[in-house]
């Protein structure tokens, strides 16, 4: 079950957890394990408040101890679950809810980062949407992306997507696929379901099997 929220409830000025090469898309959930100071204080913060916290993905940078830039496209996410170890530190759920762009980023005394963000291009997000492409549809268009995470290693219940919806298929598929942090990045900002499907398949055609390295995905 996924959380909904309506448009005046979304926040104006969202915490910020920049995680590089990782995406979450809204209505999928993912677990995240925090253990750097800062993030421990922006959940034991968010816990404390609304939940909620913004992913997004920073900019490469060869230049050391410089603050990254932060892509303008992200993805709100809602705390649906945590433990705390003994040592502070936190395990939790994060379910995405809809994606955010950055006006401006805020000054603060917070260890983390705080931005203040906008949702206008964004609110289809919230929408609970009928699905016209059908899994078999969905298995020939995607027939490329099996092989190369099965040649790579990576292991993907297949037969397991045939029981999610085709938005949490997609954007599970796109969230576990060995590219690139821009790719990744086109893949958050395609518009709707349909667009995201094709960038997945435009991206597929400009890569060798044999770039990728073996991983397992569990």
């Amino acid at each position: 079950m996924f959380f909904m929220m309506k448009k005046e409830d979304l926040p104006q000025v969202l915490s910020i957890f920049p995680l590089s090469n990782f995406i979450i898309f809204p209505k999928t959930t993912v677990p995240l394990n925090i253990f750097e100071p800062r993030y421990i204080d922006m959940i034991n913060d968010s816990i404390g408040s609304n939940k909620l916290i913004g992913m997004i993905q920073p900019k490469n940078s060869k230049e050391h101890n410089i603050v990254p830039k932060l892509y303008d496209v992200g993805c709100m996410g809602k705390i649906t679950s945590f433990k705390e170890n003994e040592n502070g530190q936190f395990l939790i759920e994060l379910q995405g809810i809809i994606r955010f762009k950055i006006i401006n980023e805020i000054k603060s005394v917070k260890k983390y980062r705080e931005c203040k963000i906008e949702f206008k291009n964004f609110y289809e997000d919230l929408n609970v949407q009928n699905e016209n492409v059908e899994f078999s549809d969905l298995k020939l268009i995607f027939k490329d992306l099996k092989t190369l995470f099965e040649k790579r290693g990576f292991i993907i219940n297949w037969k397991g997507l045939e029981k999610q919806s085709l938005n949490e298929i997609i954007n599970a598929l796109a969230m576990a696929s060995p590219f690139t942090l821009e790719e990744k990045q086109i893949l958050l900002e395609a518009k709707n379901l349909e667009l995201r499907k094709n960038k997945i398949s435009q991206i597929l055609t400009t890569y060798s099997f044999d770039n990728y390295n073996n991983t397992t995905v569990q």
